[in-house]
């Protein structure tokens, strides 16, 4: 049985694109009223836009930093003033900085990677639970990744931020039990977004390399899934729920197509 999300309020940070620009229209298609969050407002305004379009009920967007208290805590107080509850929070940003050894590895990629995908989910997440506890039915869904689960040459910051992710929601989990609020985290596997992008420094070759001869997963994937998730009915909570292309078998293990001469 489908729980309607017509008229749901639903929070989605990092929301300018990738995951959350394709969850930002998904959820606008339910009828929902949306609430956008991320640093680039003037791509925010374009997602708005295309949510409207979509069939949402509202939209409204915001600048916010995750990786800042003072950020996270003024677009708390800004969602306050529309709504006195939230239905769904997707926390979705995030991303990768580089693909170094540990011996080779940053400090600023390092701490950019800590910062949104560690300590912005908690402070986005402490900033909203207020708007969600009392609402019994609402939903938590976290981004994660198949990273968080296995961890492979190069990514050692990121598979511990995201395996950091999994324990988090864990927690919460267990934290919020009795309260009717429901946490899952969604982990995807390969998925061609502008996350390659951003972890290479905008390398359009290397990144384009990650994807080469596979049918990877796409956002609007992602987005639908959330939705399913968020619009179970209230007694059910998807805990966790790893999504593969047919493509990636494992982490490791990926079939590639030979470009046709």
């Amino acid at each position: 049985m489908k729980t309607s999300l017509k008229n749901k309020w639903v929070l989605v940070t990092g929301a300018s694109s990738g995951f959350g620009a394709a969850t930002a229209r998904a959820f606008g298609a339910e009828g929902a009223n949306v609430i956008l969050g991320a640093r680039r407002v003037d791509r925010l305004a374009q997602v708005a836009d295309e949510t409207k379009k979509a069939g949402a009920a509202s939209v409204h967007f915001h600048g916010l930093d995750v990786t800042t208290t003072p950020s996270t805590n003024a677009f708390a107080d800004w969602v306050r003033g529309l709504t006195p509850k939230i239905d769904v929070l997707i926390n979705n940003a995030g991303g990768a900085h580089g693909a170094d050894t540990v011996a080779n590895g940053r400090d600023e990629d390092w701490e950019a990677m800590v910062q949104v995908n560690l300590l912005g989910l908690m402070r986005v997440t402490r900033a909203i639970l207020p708007l969600m506890v009392g609402n019994p039915g609402s939903s938590i869904l976290n981004i994660g990744s198949i990273a968080g689960r296995v961890a492979y040459e190069g990514g050692s910051v990121y598979c511990g931020v995201k395996a950091a992710e999994l324990q988090i929601t864990k927690s919460l989990r267990l934290e919020l039990c009795g309260t009717g609020v429901r946490v899952g985290t969604i982990d995807p596997g390969f998925a061609e977004t502008e996350f390659s992008m951003v972890r290479f420094k905008g390398d359009k070759g290397r990144s384009d390399k990650v994807y080469e001869g596979t049918e990877p997963l796409t956002a609007e994937d992602i987005a639908e899934t959330l939705v399913w998730c968020a619009s179970r009915p209230p007694h059910v909570c998807i805990d966790e729920l790893l999504i593969k292309c047919t493509d990636q078998a494992a982490i490791h293990k990926v079939h590639r197509r030979t470009a046709k001469a």
